[in-house]
């Protein structure tokens, strides 16, 4: 009689193996739709990834139900080794987001950002690939309603919550004290200051704007900041899953012993 954990690991890698489908059928349609570096960067992690659940879904639901102990343990080893690595990614994401803020300005509905305030491991990574990283943004188009906004009043400017990434890279800093004309064209006055290096970085021009400024990548990071926490937050829900299926394996896999060992004690 096939026992209640054999057919429990056998139901939990049917469903995991039909969710890679849809996964690696994503990565290479990415990989031939990609227009922009940042998704020519994504479609092999994708399929990777898709494939690696695939290969261990199977060998799963074969150790499984038809007891093959060896491809069960196969399948043990990967998943104790995939919680250990998900545990240390949480860790290590919690631990790398928990600095840096937004900077709260009198009078203004947006935020300013401080790229020296974020995890020195992540200002690394982003000085690193900043040019692929920039190619990507500005295809994007991330500063494209603001481009289209071009007769909103200064005051009404002023009170838009812009997002991380608005407020880095398609505006001069506020320290540059620069004379709006409009969203994304601004000049210099005589009260204006450079002791900001992004004040020099600015430029009018749609293609450049403050994509070269220290905000712009502060903006970056401040969205990694906030996607990697709850990538942490879903691991921990993740991991508990991981655990309990990992826990029901292990007692497949003692069932397929216990029951090869009497086939072989009583033939």
């Amino acid at each position: 009689m096939v026992r209640l954990s054999n057919n429990l690991v056998g139901l939990l890698n049917i469903i995991t193996l039909l969710l890679s489908i849809p996964i690696i059928g994503g990565g290479m349609w990415l990989s031939h739709q990609a227009n922009t570096e940042c998704e020519r960067f994504l479609d092999r992690p994708v399929i990777a990834l898709g494939v690696f659940i695939l290969l261990v879904s199977i060998a799963g639901l074969i150790g499984s139900c038809c007891r093959v102990s060896w491809l069960l343990w196969v399948y043990l080893l990967v998943m104790f080794l995939l919680i250990v690595l998900l545990i240390c990614f949480t860790i290590f994401a919690f631990v790398v987001t928990n600095k840096g803020a937004g900077e709260v300005i009198s009078e203004r509905g947006y935020k300013e950002y401080r790229f020296g305030d974020y995890s020195n491991w992540l200002q690394k990574r982003v000085n690193g690939n900043w040019n692929r990283i920039r190619s990507c943004l500005v295809d994007s188009r991330i500063c494209q309603r603001l481009l289209d906004d071009n007769n909103t009043p200064v005051e009404d400017f002023y009170r838009e919550h812009l997002s991380a990434l608005q407020s880095g890279c398609c505006k001069p800093s506020n320290d540059c004290q620069f004379q709006y004309v409009n969203p994304t064209n601004w000049t210099r006055t005589p009260t204006s200051t450079m002791k900001n290096p992004d004040c020099s970085a600015w430029s009018n021009d749609q293609n450049v704007l403050c994509y070269n400024c220290e905000a712009c990548k502060a903006g970056l990071l401040d969205n990694i900041k906030s996607d990697w926490k709850k990538v942490a937050i879903i691991n921990t829900v993740f991991l508990v899953f991981l655990i309990i299926v990992y826990s029901v394996g292990c007692c497949a896999f003692r069932n397929n012993r216990e029951d090869n060992n009497g086939w072989k004690r009583y033939p």
